[in-house]
């Protein structure tokens, strides 16, 4: 799976970093967990934390559900295709030091 490779760059890494890495990074992903990551930083900010304070405790990208659709071949056949999704789960820690 692709995520995972994404996923295993920031893995333990404090949340400014791993922001940069993401920006950064060329893969179709990481705009993704990007979002993802963002929104468990305004979610930590909300509960009076920044984001100097936190980092990727625990990160994990699954296999989600496989939505399978059809499309038309010759002959009059279909061709099955299966549109892969991943789910993704971001746990924040403060720095302890």
């Amino acid at each position: 799976m692709r995520a995972r490779q994404v996923v295993d760059l920031i893995r333990g890494k404090d949340v400014p970093s791993s922001l940069a890495i993401l920006t950064h990074l060329n893969k179709g992903c990481s705009k993704t967990i990007n979002k993802i990551l963002g929104s468990a930083v305004s979610n930590a900010k909300q509960k009076g934390l920044s984001e100097e304070q936190l980092f990727v405790s625990k990160i994990t990208a699954n296999q989600g559900s496989v939505w399978k659709r059809y499309r038309a071949a010759s002959f009059g056949r279909a061709m099955k295709i299966q549109k892969k999704t991943t789910h993704i789960i971001i746990e924040l820690d403060l720095i302890t030091k």
